[in-house]
């Protein structure tokens, strides 16, 4: 049967490659099972096959998970279509209104986990007056107000309005927007209490309560508080806990105030990642300041941690007198002082954090790929809080803690308590430069660092150049501009005078010709230094006044006193002589 060119129909692009790879794979394992046995050919055959007929394991996407319409399209805008593992695993519990026990280290992402079910059991409700209908308590101002940045663009397309109450902002403007309504509330313990002790907020409304990093708020000593705001919460709504580690305090939590809760661990309970590789370089104390400068000075986000407020300021002082990028943050800090060196580390215009532990739990920032521990941890908990800065989100890193010789054992069993496998280095005499530390870290010697904050300036240098000289030429071109603006009004005044307007011009431009020499002669002058003052100069009646003899007081009386031996008569005394 002949088929005419109007029938004929070509597959397209896509089918045609397909097709290809069918017969290239259909040749290969032509090819393979020749070489075979009948019997192993056709095993070999109905293996392709089934692998085949098998599909491929679906992906889960957040649109598969119950969330609402709004929070998944926005979450496609912001480039998130994979939930995490634990996401996965809570959200479906959580919009189910069950209570949730969720286990996972930082960076795991817990947020949105307990967050968007938040927002999405919450959309479209009423909320009163000083009466919010969600409330997530964190331990620390820093994570409050990075979960409040998380989860904001997501309230905004469900219309919901998000409050940070921590200490070290305006109390007032935290009163002011709970009087005007507020829908859920991420807050600290003890400013939440305080506001609560005002009668500025009322917490029989809530729906669902949110404990985030329940372990560093044990370990803070927030349980009073947290207990204390937790029994104003109406009983029958839902509560979500998550932390890192489960023990001890946290059980308390659970029993008291869970009800029947799913729980959901998704690490190891000693919060080994894989990602992360451990090491413990053993330093002389002469060598300790030198070798945390070169490990600073590596390329990349760093944190270095610290155990005084004082060794923050003064390592991160010694970090920037050796050309180091850095700052420090801790709890001594005003909020805003806080907020500004996150907000420049995050920015990258400070390379190296130096922090404590207090300051630094809670702190999201992503793209740290070392952390350096100067001073030990004080247990197992803040080595595993400090570490988890860094891997974060499936990502690589590194955590290196100095160890001066004394201090190798208690680091080790830190180390062993908190689940870790650590290497040891011994620092030889070449200090900061150790070739094994460079490789390990990224050190890099201080003559290197200098040599890159040279190129930077001159770099900055060359930019403030070429805009001032883009200024200039702006200034140049608006200068003639406006001269030529000047002729034409100063000719056409001449001809409405009667007089001859290029004369007028020309006289006018003589004129701004001699005020500008003027002008460049005065400036030329005044840039002369002053001559010495003459010797003698004359007086208002003209009569030369000398300088350099006897000097009169100028209340009439000889100068000298003490320091001359001149006698004074004091008027007010009747003649009496003061030596």
């Amino acid at each position: 049967m002949s088929i005419s060119p109007e029938q004929t129909v070509m597959p397209a692009s896509d089918e045609i490659v397909e097709i290809v790879e069918i017969v290239a794979e259909a040749d290969a394992t032509a090819e393979t099972t020749a070489d075979l046995t009948p019997d192993t050919a056709a095993e070999a055959v109905d293996t392709v096959d089934t692998a085949a007929a098998e599909p491929a394991e679906p992906t889960i996407t957040f649109g598969d998970l119950g969330l609402d319409d709004a929070i998944v399209r926005k979450l496609a805008q912001n480039g998130v279509t994979t939930p995490f593992p634990i996401q996965a695993a809570t959200i479906p519990d959580a919009l189910a209104g069950k209570d949730i026990l969720g286990r996972g280290r930082t960076g795991s992402g817990k947020t949105l986990s307990f967050g968007l079910p938040l927002l999405s059991t919450l959309a479209g409700g009423h909320t009163e007056k000083k009466r919010p209908r969600g409330l997530i308590l964190t331990p620390t101002r820093e994570l409050a107000m990075q979960v409040a940045d998380a989860l904001q663009p997501y309230g905004d397309v469900l219309g919901l309005k998000m409050k940070v109450v921590c200490g070290g902002t305006s109390m007032g403007n935290q009163i002011y927007a709970l009087e005007r309504g507020v829908d859920i509330l991420v807050a600290t313990p003890g400013r939440l209490r305080d506001i609560i002790n005002r009668g500025a907020a009322f917490l029989d409304k809530v729906q669902v309560a949110v404990l985030d990093e329940a372990d560093q708020m044990a370990d803070m000593g927030f349980l009073p508080e947290v207990t204390e705001i937790l029994d104003q919460v109406p009983a029958g709504g839902q509560r979500l806990l998550f932390s890192a580690t489960l023990e001890n305090e946290i059980d308390t939590l659970v029993k008291r105030y869970l009800v029947a809760p799913v729980t959901h661990e998704v690490d190891a309970a000693q919060g080994a990642v894989t990602t992360m590789t451990h090491h413990v370089l053993v330093v002389k104390p002469k060598d300790k300041a030198p070798v945390t400068a070169a490990i600073a000075a590596r390329k990349g986000r760093t944190i270095i941690f610290v155990r005084t407020q004082l060794g923050a300021d003064r390592v991160a002082e010694q970090l920037l007198d050796a050309g180091v990028r850095a700052d420090a943050l801790h709890g001594g800090m005003t909020q805003g002082a806080r907020s500004r060196v996150l907000e420049d580390f995050k920015a990258g215009y400070v390379n190296c954090l130096v922090a404590t532990d207090v300051a630094a739990r809670g702190i999201h920032v992503d793209g740290i790929d070392l952390v350096l521990n100067v001073d030990p941890a004080g247990d197992h908990k803040d080595y595993l809080h400090r570490s988890g800065r860094t891997a974060r989100a499936g990502q690589s890193g590194t955590v290196v803690s100095l160890a001066l010789p004394h201090q190798r054992k208690q680091i080790f069993r830190l180390m062993e308590d908190a689940g870790v496998d650590a290497s040891r280095h011994i620092v030889g005499g070449s200090g900061a430069f150790d070739e094994e530390v460079a490789k390990i870290t990224g050190a890099r010697s201080l003559t290197e660092v200098q040599a890159d904050s040279a190129a930077n300036a001159a770099k900055q240098a060359e930019r403030d150049l070429q805009e001032l000289t883009r200024q200039l030429e702006r200034a140049q071109r608006r200068a003639t501009e406006l001269r030529e603006e000047a002729d034409r009004l100063t000719a056409r005044a001449a001809r409405e005078r009667g007089e001859d307007p290029e004369a007028a011009v020309a006289a006018a431009a003589e004129a701004a010709a001699t005020e500008a020499k003027a002008e460049e002669e005065a400036a030329a002058a005044a840039s002369v230094p002053a001559q010495a003052a003459p010797a003698e100069r004359r007086d208002e009646r003209g009569n030369f006044e000398r300088r350099g003899g006897d000097r009169r007081d100028d209340r009439g009386g000889d100068r000298g006193g003490d320091r001359g031996g001149f006698r004074r008569d004091d008027n007010r005394s009747g003649g009496f002589r003061r030596d």
